[in-house]
């Protein structure tokens, strides 16, 4: 029996969430109704608790009835019910549909708005053998399954792991009631703010303010189940920074989530581009720095129609230079499939691009951001695998909880409290030497836990939504190996095509956040005809834009450019913080500036060194 000793219940409420109430089995209906009212902040009529979603076995509201005549117990579920008007003069009291999160607040992807209208059901064929009826009837054989059904799922050629997430959303909101309480909460690892039963961490914590424990279970859905590039290009030209250096790279993948037709309700991440923000590279390692155009690209990528989609880095040790083999050491029994510090990257991204979701009330739930790790497979081969972490482990990383360890990459370690921080236990589940299930505690924590896998490969036939030329723009960011984004790069890369071949030379992303964000070309303002023009595929509009005054200036400067040795020495060519004091200009030594780009060239140069454009 509960009577007399405190006792904790949970009330869901499809508006405000979940919420806790302290209270005892023989406090009176009434006392306890008061506190409902006070912690939901309700009016005096227009709701009722029920015990069950159905709304049966309603609470009245009795001085003289106690919590125990309803047989309420420690951790049971009441259901808050607000009065709605269904129709003038109606009283009847409904549930409200969490479904239904208001869609102007949360801006879902569009690959979600149109996977809400799908079907979804996997339909399957008469079985000539097992079915007994005519051409248009269905039996227990060949009724179309849900697409959650895990038997299914199974039995597929291979076998798929994970729900997607869209099958994980109807499987919540399949039941009886249709998922009129369906809510996905987000997980938190901090205090409640707020509370003023104790005074602030340290002094005291109490279990309304109190993160609850965690315990571990891998994530069964997945919120993208397949990473598309477009064509191969993209990769070996991303890749050929890993050849000429043997050092790792680092960049944003830009593309668009579309549906994947080979899971129920699935979603790809389809790759169109790969941008490489600055970074510092070394044979092990890459320390990924600020980036001051990172606001410009994506609203470039924006106007072209995309999104980022994930991160991808190298991973890659050469094995044998004369068969072109690499080393294979991740994904074996002797080692990890990501290290604890790729762990925490990951879901570093993933917390900045969180996934709109209007079944959460925070209008978010998890993350489409993906990440892809470049590597050597079994057979020496570069190899690339596809990678999420959980929401778990996402929540863990943004509540600063996870830290990795020193010498096993493959584990990570959750903090313990300490006077700036309350930390909640973490546990994982495990098998003993016996083959018992044993619970631990995630100090140290194996980061396979957090992971979800996903294929990561190339279609049948290319799509390019950018044109591959045999000499491409140069990639950002890539001065320290000699490839220079410059007017002198500019003026090469146009002069293999021909006139009639504008459409093809423009369609470079790399070429295309090169003039959007380079002062010295007077293109800003009209530009967004041009990416209007790629976006759509529509040469005739590129065309149009050929012939604008704009891109008249740049030719005349390209034309008086004329051609330009590929090995151009730019000597002293670096003016930004702790370079040497510049010598002052009209002075024997002295620099001249050139009026075009404002570069500082040495006083013997008749042509700038920076845009070639002569001396004025």
């Amino acid at each position: 029996m509960s009577r007399g000793k405190s006792i904790v219940v949970r009330i869901q409420c499809p508006e405000t969430g979940t919420k806790r109430i302290d209270t005892k089995g023989n406090e009176s209906v009434a006392e306890f109704m008061q506190k409902v009212q006070k912690i939901f902040d309700l009016g005096d009529i227009g709701w009722s608790v029920c015990k069950s979603r159905e709304k049966k076995d309603a609470l009245r509201n009795s001085r003289a009835k106690t919590l125990d005549s309803y047989k309420i117990k420690h951790g049971d579920m009441l259901f808050l019910f607000r009065q709605q008007s269904a129709r003038p003069g109606s009283s009847e009291e409904t549930p409200m549909d969490t479904t239904q999160f208001s869609t102007d607040v949360v801006k879902e992807n569009d690959v979600d708005l149109l996977l809400y209208k799908e079907d979804g059901k996997i339909h399957r064929k008469r079985d000539e053998q097992l079915c007994h009826h005519g051409p248009s009837g269905k039996c227990l054989h060949c009724v179309p399954l849900e697409p959650f059904d895990e038997t299914y799922l199974r039995t597929c050629d291979p076998p798929i792991k994970y729900l997607s997430f869209h099958s994980y959303l109807r499987k919540l909101t399949s039941g009886v009631d249709k998922g009129k309480f369906a809510n996905l909460e987000n997980v938190s690892c901090k205090i409640k703010e707020g509370c003023k039963e104790h005074p602030p961490w340290p002094g005291g914590i109490c279990t309304k303010c109190q993160p609850t424990a965690l315990t571990l279970n891998r994530q069964r859905y997945r919120h993208v189940d397949y990473i598309m590039f477009e064509n191969a290009d993209i990769c070996n030209q991303f890749l050929n920074y890993w050849r000429s250096t043997g050092n790792q790279r680092l960049g944003i993948m830009y593309g668009k989530y579309e549906p994947h037709k080979d899971i129920p309700l699935g979603i790809k991440a389809s790759v169109a581009a790969i941008y490489e923000p600055p970074q510092i590279n070394s044979k092990n390692k890459i320390e990924l720095l600020e980036d001051p155009q990172e606001e410009a690209v994506n609203r470039l990528a924006n106007r072209l129609g995309l999104v980022p989609v994930g991160w991808i880095f190298t991973d890659l040790v050469a094995d044998d230079l004369t068969t072109g083999t690499v080393q294979n050491f991740r994904g074996n029994v002797d080692s990890h499939f990501l290290s604890s510090e790729e762990c925490i990257m990951a879901a570093q991204f993933q917390n900045k691009y969180p996934n709109p979701c209007k079944y959460s009330k925070d209008g978010h739930f998890g993350s489409k951001f993906v990440t892809v790790i470049v590597t050597g497979d079994q057979n020496g081969q570069i190899h690339f695998e596809g990678y999420q972490v959980s929401n778990v482990c996402m929540a863990l990383v943004r509540d600063d909880c996870l830290i990795p360890t020193k010498d096993a990459p493959e584990l990570g370690y959750i903090k313990e409290s300490s006077n700036e921080q309350y930390v909640p236990d973490v546990f994982y589940k495990d098998k003993d030497e016996y083959g018992n299930e044993v619970t631990q505690l995630a100090r140290p924590l194996p980061v396979e836990y957090l992971l979800v896998d996903m294929g990561a490969a190339f279609p049948v036939e290319p799509i390019y939504t950018f044109h591959v030329s045999d000499t491409p723009f140069p990639r950002e960011n890539r001065n320290p190996i000699g490839e220079v984004q410059d007017f002198n790069a500019l003026s090469q890369y146009m002069h293999q095509f021909t006139p009639d071949s504008f459409f093809k030379a423009i369609s470079d992303f790399h070429l295309l956040l090169y003039l959007s964000t380079t002062d010295m070309l007077p293109l800003k303002e009209r530009i967004g005809t041009l990416l209007e023009a790629i976006k759509t595929s529509d040469e005739s509009m590129a065309h149009h834009f050929k012939k604008s005054e704009e891109w008249a200036t740049v030719e005349e400067m390209m034309a008086a450019h004329g051609t330009v040795s590929p090995g151009l020495k730019r000597e002293g060519s670096y003016v930004g913080p702790g370079a040497s004091p510049l010598p002052p200009i009209g002075t024997p030594g002295g620099l001249w500036t050139c009026a075009h780009c404002t570069f500082h060239n040495k006083p013997e140069n008749q042509n700038c060194d920076m845009c070639s454009l002569p001396r004025q």
